[in-house]
């Protein structure tokens, strides 16, 4: 029985041992690693300026370590009219130089610069300049109007013009400041890579990355930005105490780190929660996965980064590196897509007690109130308020449409809904639009303390119909004083203009002008007698009267006397 408890006992050693080794890898010498590059930040500028002639004006500062050959290459053919300026030590140097009719080439007096390959030798000239930077952009404004770009490269092997425009939007001044040389898209830089020492074990492709960064103790205390492509990423950073890390763009990350990290979009430093004083690869490997409660990692990295700040940029090796903020002045970076500090959510409810989530395919009639909740999860050990500060709504018709949406905040507990904010909106501004089909977009900020940065935005699908309005009922007509007045007054004005008309026919059509109102009432039955004296009958009939009447008349008076005998 004990012999099987202690083979039992051995074989759990050896495949914890084995598990152990497997979470672990040992870092070796590299130039180049599928996950991470690297370059030192150096002293440079990027300006709007450019001459009234169209022609721009660039500034390169080389310098090589003694032990690297002085030798590398200016491929400018498609260039931009440019006044290219070199300053470079006085030691020779050899340069393979194709540049076209619009590029011309400015050097110092003493310069041992050999050019190769130009086929246009005219276009080099040897000006007496400073040697310092910023009293050389102060020459070069003089002479030639301003300064687009000031770039500082350290072990140059390649410069490519992309032939694109040189400036930059803003400031035509060029004031010098630290910078990352690679963000200036007119040109591509290839210089001599930095040693460092790098491994990955073996992982699996559907798992979050997980990268380490290491400076050992013997290392430079320096200032280090990071630059996060990927997202679903965390980063664990070791370094010796004064090492400050700077993030450019978190991209849904979380970390962990020994040192000082700074948001550079916040513009706020968190203090380190982790202790580690031991620099070996493995232990700080460990110490990662403990931190992160990970079985593997993706990749290990250590770096002995010399007087100047590093860049890194962890992820994708074809990822757009960003513009680096300023350490004095932290501002936003300039990136395509506003920099979100956190995953966003935003889930839509049809009451103020939030507990019905609305379906994504349900539709919302737009006399109906919406209640929404955004929310994140917190960055590293720290955590960040949500703020909403814009929304609108934009249809998916052929003819789109966007409208800013008015939203009430709702009152929301730390322990009723953590690091989440919630909103109401009224759709009634919908309800004279066509289009059902919506996005709705909140713009939000993400804070610490007092200060704020750009959080990104958050997006949803959004249904809308229109209410069913009840059928028109049959109108009610009000008699009251006006309408009975207006009434009155109708009927009296329609008698008038009968009365009226009745005159108008009988004057048209009555008796003949000799026979008056007042004869012909008297012979009318009922009517009373006249006031007006009576016209005698005339006894003379006219000729024709006497010749057809005669007998009738005749007639007629023999009859009563007949009668009367």
């Amino acid at each position: 029985m004990k012999g099987h408890m202690a083979r039992f006992t051995l074989l759990l050693c050896i495949t914890a041992a084995v598990s152990a080794s497997h979470q672990t890898c040992v870092p070796e010498d590299v130039k180049h690693s599928p996950w991470i590059s690297m370059n030192e930040m150096q002293i440079g500028c990027w300006s709007s300026f450019i001459s009234e002639e169209k022609t721009e004006v660039h500034i390169l500062n080389l310098n090589f370590a003694p032990t690297d050959p002085r030798m590398f290459s200016l491929e400018m053919v498609n260039a931009t009219s440019m006044n290219l300026i070199i300053l470079i030590s006085p030691e020779i140097a050899h340069c393979v130089c194709r540049i076209n009719a619009n590029v011309n080439i400015y050097v110092s007096k003493d310069s041992q610069i050999v050019f190769y390959a130009n086929e246009h030798p005219n276009n080099i000239h040897k000006e007496d300049f400073p040697a310092e930077g910023q009293e050389l952009v102060k020459w070069a404004k003089q002479k030639f109007g301003g300064v687009t770009s000031f770039t500082t490269m350290k072990n140059l092997q390649t410069l490519t013009s992309t032939g694109t425009n040189g400036t930059k939007p803003g400031s035509p001044d060029c004031i010098l400041k630290s910078e990352n040389a690679l963000e200036k898209h007119f040109m591509r830089i290839n210089t001599k890579p930095l040693d460092f020492k790098s491994c990955s074990p073996q992982t699996s492709g559907n798992q979050p990355e997980l990268h380490i960064i290491n400076i050992p103790e013997n290392g430079n205390i320096c200032n280090v930005f990071v630059h996060v492509d990927s997202k679903r990423t965390s980063v664990f950073l070791r370094g010796p105490q004064g090492t400050t890390w700077t993030f450019i763009n978190l991209q849904h990350s979380q970390f962990g780190s020994n040192n000082v990290i700074t948001l550079a979009t916040m513009g706020h430093k968190i203090l380190p929660k982790i202790t580690l004083n031991n620099d070996s690869a493995e232990s700080v490997q460990r110490e990662a996965l403990r931190y992160f409660k990970a079985n593997t990692f993706t990749s290990y990295t250590e770096l002995l980064p010399g007087a100047t700040p590093i860049f890194l940029v962890l992820g994708k090796e074809d990822s757009v590196v960003p513009e680096i903020v300023d350490q004095k002045t932290p501002v936003i970076p300039n990136t395509t897509h506003a920099p979100q500090q956190m995953p966003l959510l935003m889930q839509l409810y049809t009451s103020p007690d939030y507990r019905s989530p609305l379906d994504p395919s349900t539709k919302v009639q737009s006399d109906k109130r919406i209640y929404a909740e955004i929310s994140g999860h917190p960055l590293g050990d720290i955590a960040l308020n949500i703020k909403v500060f814009k929304c609108f709504v934009s249809s998916k018709s052929s003819c789109p449409v966007e409208k800013e949406l008015p939203f009430i905040p709702e009152p929301c507990s730390s322990i009723s809904c953590p690091n989440s904010t919630r909103l109401s909106f009224s759709l009634d501004q919908l309800q004279e639009l066509t289009s059902t089909t919506w996005d709705l977009e909140c713009s939000v900020k993400l804070c610490y303390s007092e200060k704020c940065g750009d959080g990104g935005r958050v997006k949803r699908n959004l249904e809308v119909t229109q209410p069913c309005l009840p059928p028109p009922s049959p109108p009610c007509f009000d008699f009251g004083l006006p309408g009975v007045l207006g009434i009155a007054f109708g009927g009296f004005l329609i008698g008038v203009l009968l009365i009226g008309a009745l005159w108008f026919i009988k004057i048209k059509t009555g008796y003949p002008t000799g026979l008056d109102i007042s004869s012909t009432a008297a012979n009318l039955p009922g009517c009373p007698c006249s006031g007006a004296k009576r016209q005698p009958v005339s006894t003379n009939p006219s000729p024709s009267e006497n010749s057809s009447a005669n007998a009738s008349i005749g007639s007629t008076q023999s009859t009563p006397t007949s009668s009367m005998a």
